[in-house]
């Protein structure tokens, strides 16, 4: 899958982007034949108010046919906050097979 990838005040080192396409790749599995028209990660670090310490955003824009699926998570590390979009993107992809499945059915 092509990801595109954003940084924004976070220093996006080569481990980083290898860790995002690690993660997008593993979505693939759960894609199954459906073409992926989109995918843009964008990574952001925001400046948290004094004594929360660094505050980490990731959010995903999967581009599929007839539909866009976007999520977005805040947590205190980078690693985990990408970890739970990735998890989050899994779920919406299974609900937007069962989706694709039931309009074909005729449901």
């Amino acid at each position: 899958m092509q990801v595109t990838i954003k940084g924004t005040k976070v220093d996006l080192t080569q481990e980083i982007k290898d860790y995002v396409q690690e993660k997008m790749d593993k979505l693939e599995k759960f894609l199954g034949s459906i073409p992926v028209e989109n995918c843009d990660v964008e990574l952001e670090k925001i400046a948290g108010v004094q004594n929360s310490g660094n505050i980490f955003r990731a959010e995903v824009n999967l581009e599929l046919p007839r539909e866009l699926l976007r999520v977005e998570k805040t947590t205190n590390d980078l690693n985990k906050a990408i970890d739970k979009v990735e998890d989050h993107l899994a779920e919406m992809i299974k609900k937007y097979k069962e989706k694709m499945i039931d309009k074909k059915r005729g449901k």
